[in-house]
């Protein structure tokens, strides 16, 4: 196991160098050094001095990927990619380029509003998902799973800002249960939290619901359930011992690889609620054109996503003890 988790690791090397350079080149084809300082310094008419000196304090007055002029180690260091891309590696993320705040800072303190937000929708959201699916998939066939996959369906169908916007309108404004937006610091942060993560919750309820509903049906129809039923086993006995156990591995497959992204917060969700996050945080920098924070949330993103992929594949052996990695 720890040889392939090496292995795994080693492997995400070259798709991070690959995502790193692919996040470079678009911001770079997109726009040019000259274009962001135009974007940056918000003036219509913006002098050349001005430009170069937006440049130069923010390390663009350099070459993209190489120096031809320098010697030695300085070529490949005294470059707009390393400073910019190659030490996101390090975890420097460097300085926002539109309020020049310390990013890796920034993250450090926003993530704590994304994980408050994050993992209640996770973990409530999960376990309504599966209760609600397996009260399907015990009752399949019959007119309470024909509705409740019409209600999956039709929620699935409904944008997530309906919801948001509904929430908003009916328990903030009409009924003054909770404040619209904001957030608070320890526990008045509730109050900012309670609307965000039930909107969160229903939203994902559709969807959840009908594709772990799909998996318990699937495996109610194999052989070993049926050998199951045979042997005189009650049908919550089989649902929940058999049925359960065997449908854990498709389970974890989408869910452990996104508990390292809850760092990430959500995008929409923080920005409609105005809280703090990570997720509003990228939204704020992708509005303001600020390419330091994207490139560094971007990275960060890949990170996690790699790490949780590695999570699923140790998870598969602690669920299933015939898997084995070598």
């Amino acid at each position: 196991m720890t040889a392939y988790i090496v292995r795994r690791i080693l492997y995400a090397i070259p798709i991070l160098v690959l995502v790193n350079l692919l996040t470079f080149a678009l911001f770079f084809v997109v726009n040019t050094p000259e274009d962001m300082a135009r974007m940056q310094l918000g003036a219509k008419r913006v002098t050349p001095e001005a430009i170069e000196k937006w440049k130069i304090e923010h390390g663009y007055d350099r070459p993209l990927l190489w120096n031809a002029k320098a010697e030695g180690l300085e070529k490949a260091t005294r470059t707009i990619f390393f400073e910019k891309s190659v030490k996101l590696f390090t975890l420097s993320f460097g300085a926002s380029e539109a309020d020049k705040r310390d990013i890796g800072n920034e993250i450090k303190t926003r993530m704590w509003p994304s994980l408050a937000l994050a993992i209640p929708v996770f973990l409530v959201g999960l376990a309504v998902n599966i209760t609600f699916a397996l009260f399907l998939a015990f009752f399949r066939a019959t007119y309470l799973d024909y509705s409740g996959v019409v209600l999956c369906v039709a929620m699935m169908s409904v944008s997530t800002l309906f919801y948001i916007i509904g929430g908003q309108y009916l328990v903030s404004k009409l009924w003054h249960l909770v404040p619209i937006s904001g957030y608070d610091e320890g526990l008045d942060a509730a109050k900012f939290l309670v609307l965000p993560v039930v909107i969160g919750i229903i939203s994902s309820f559709g969807s959840g619901g009908r594709f772990y509903r799909t998996l318990f049906v699937e495996e109610m129809g194999k052989d070993y359930v049926r050998t199951a039923r045979a042997k005189g086993l009650a049908e919550t006995t089989v649902l929940f011992r058999h049925v359960l156990k065997n449908a854990m591995i498709p389970i974890l497959t989408g869910v452990v690889v996104v508990i390292p992204t809850l760092f990430l917060g959500s995008l929409i969700a923080e920005s409609f609620f105005g809280i703090p996050g990570l997720g509003s945080y990228t939204i704020d920098a992708i509005q303001a054109q600020d390419f330091a924070v994207v490139r560094a949330m971007v990275f960060l993103g890949s990170v996690l996503y790699i790490i949780g992929l590695v999570l699923t594949d140790i998870s598969y052996t602690l669920v299933d003890p015939r898997v084995r990695f070598g």
